[in-house]
């Protein structure tokens, strides 16, 4: 069974954005990679020092196939160096994953499976 890991800012830490809804509609897609038959998970981080030792424990938790950056992280100017960082990260402790992108929290399913 293939694998995804999907990297996403952390909604609730997302200032005037109804964070319980949009945390629905990750978790939504997040089950949508069941039904298309992949093992999927989630990391959501936010932009400060636990951002990395996060993103670590995820990379390495499990040889993925592919790791979707989610729009949240690639798209805010201020998150530059989060993306960078993110990025790289995935370089170095996933090197076997492709990295895909998404559009929207809606559409990482069709992300990975551009690389599956």
């Amino acid at each position: 069974m293939s694998s995804v890991l999907v990297v996403g800012y952390d909604p609730q830490a997302i200032p005037s954005v109804d964070g319980k809804a949009l945390r629905a509609a990750l978790d939504a897609e997040l089950a949508r990679f069941g039904e298309h038959g992949i093992d999927a998970a989630m990391t959501l981080v936010v932009f400060d020092e636990s951002a990395e030792s996060t993103l670590i424990a995820s990379l390495t938790r499990h040889p993925w196939d592919v790791v979707v950056v989610g729009g949240g992280i690639r798209k805010a100017e201020a998150l530059l160096p989060l993306f960078e960082q993110v990025v790289n990260l995935i370089r170095c402790h996933a090197p076997q994953a492709a990295i895909a992108f998404n559009t929207s929290g809606g559409d990482s399913v069709e992300a990975a499976q551009r690389w599956l």
